[in-house]
This record gives C-alpha cells, structure tokens and sequence, in this order.
C-alpha cells in the first residue's frame, strides 16, 4: 500500500486516469459503442480508485489537502482537474526546493 501512496505513482496514475477520459471522450464523439462500454467501467472504477488512494495520502501528509480534493471531487466531473493539480503541485515542490539564484552585476 506504501508502494501506491508514492506522490510520484499517484501523478501518473492521474495522468494515465486523464489519458484514458480523452479517449472515452473520442469514443463517445465518433460513435464507437464498444469502445464506450469499456473504457466507461474502466474511468469510473479509475476514478473510484484514485478517490480512495488520494484521500488516503491526504491523512499520510503525501499530499496537501487541495490536491486530494481536486481529484476526488473536482475529478469527478473531469480528470483534467487532478492531473493540473499534480502539475501545480509538482511545479510548486520544484520551485521551492530550488536554490536561490544570486543576480550578478553588470560590470561596465
């Protein structure tokens, strides 16, 4: 279960959430049924899934609240919600983990 509640396991399983929503969409624009029935079990239970996982790294501290929220509820209308909120997230670790950069005079 440690394995799964890695911030770095949950950002692509949101992202692969939000690939597999795209072609739902697709699916269902261009009319193929089969297709449909499929990949709608498959986004339902992947939401279903990554709802739980989220907000079980919400009370591990994995991940701030607002993330957990974007991707349990926000996600329930589009998994677009949860993958730019893991972008967000990550962009915001990155930056704050980056060392200051000094401004260098110029020198005429």
């Amino acid at each position: 279960m440690k394995l799964l509640l890695r911030r770095d396991v949950l950002r692509y399983g949101s992202y692969g959430h939000s690939i597999v929503y795209c072609v739902l969409l697709w699916a269902a624009i261009t009319d193929r049924e089969g297709i449909v029935s499929v990949l709608g079990w498959v986004h339902g239970v992947g939401w279903i899934v990554m709802s739980l996982l989220c907000l079980a790294a919400v009370r591990r501290r994995v991940i701030p609240s607002w993330l957990g929220v974007m991707v349990a509820v926000v996600g329930g209308v589009g998994p677009f919600a949860g993958s730019l909120g893991f972008y967000l997230d990550e962009r915001r670790v990155r930056d704050r983990t980056r060392a200051p950069r000094h401004a260098v005079e110029k020198v005429s």
